[in-house]
């Protein structure tokens, strides 16, 4: 069957002041595929991850959604297709979990409404896909870093997109509710056909997860390919400056990495 891109970058290029922190990204993202962005601290990958979510605008080159360009889609319109979970999320006021999630209804509402009882709905089934609903009338602020993260994954569950982005989604969870989040992204991209493209710097896990690994050295493509074809002992070496073992994972069959200390 043939592939669709959902993504189109052609020569993307971003910097911050003078320093180049992305250049000469050429990279289609398939609709229905999972994505997973690499590369050691300083490589790009949440500036890319930025800007396919247009929380920023490339400099140079040329990126597209679908057949359109991003720059020309609507916001809304776009919040309704595409949802990000940032990796550090700072709230100012003092609102609750379920009111937290309730945020991710915004690309719905007209005008000046208030949610309506089904926006309640979708938000309270996405705060119980997460396991974070007995948290809904406490203080956001007041959750602990993994129970915060879950209550943002549900807010980008709520919003219903086509598009999931995800910077560092198993930040501050322990390793059940690791599991869980990365099952779920597999059910979603599974059941649901769900496009997902996610930055982490847990190899192992983006191995199994991920149909494709884009790895990213100093801002620019490393590699680009299946987990086989993009976690080798060499590239990974001239990557990220240290040795490892790798093997294929006893269940599933994907490349299993082990750091060789000094």
């Amino acid at each position: 069957m043939k592939s669709e891109a959902m993504y189109t970058l052609k020569g993307v290029g971003f910097r911050y002041g003078r320093e180049w922190v992305l250049k000469n990204i050429d990279l289609t993202i398939e609709r229905g595929e999972i994505l997973g962005i690499i590369g050691p601290n300083g490589s790009g990958k949440t500036s890319l991850l930025k800007i396919l979510g247009r929380h920023l605008n490339p400099l140079e080159g040329e990126l597209w959604l679908e057949s359109k360009r991003l720059s020309t889609i609507p916001l809304l319109a776009l919040a309704r297709r595409v949802s990000t979970v940032p990796q550090e999320h700072p709230v100012v006021f003092s609102y609750t979990a379920l009111e937290m999630v309730l945020m991710g209804r915004y690309p719905y509402l007209k005008g000046w409404a208030f949610e309506s009882a089904g926006d309640h709905r979708i938000a309270r089934a996405a705060m119980e896909r997460m396991g974070v609903e007995r948290f809904s009338d406490r203080l956001f602020a007041e959750l602990s870093g993994g129970e915060k993260q879950r209550v943002i994954i549900a807010r980008a569950l709520a919003q219903q997109p086509q598009i999931l982005l995800l910077d560092e989604p198993a930040t501050f969870l322990d390793l059940h509710h690791q599991s869980q989040i990365y099952s779920l992204l597999g059910e979603l991209n599974r059941d649901e056909k769900m496009t997902i493209v996610v930055v982490s710097h847990d190899l192992n896990m983006a191995s199994q997860l991920c149909r494709r690994l884009l790895l990213l050295k100093e801002g620019r493509m490393a590699g680009l390919g299946t987990p086989w074809e993009v976690l080798t002992e060499k590239g990974i070496e001239a990557v990220y400056h240290c040795r490892t073992l790798i093997d294929s994972h006893p269940t599933t069959g994907k490349p299993r990495l082990t750091m060789v200390p000094d």
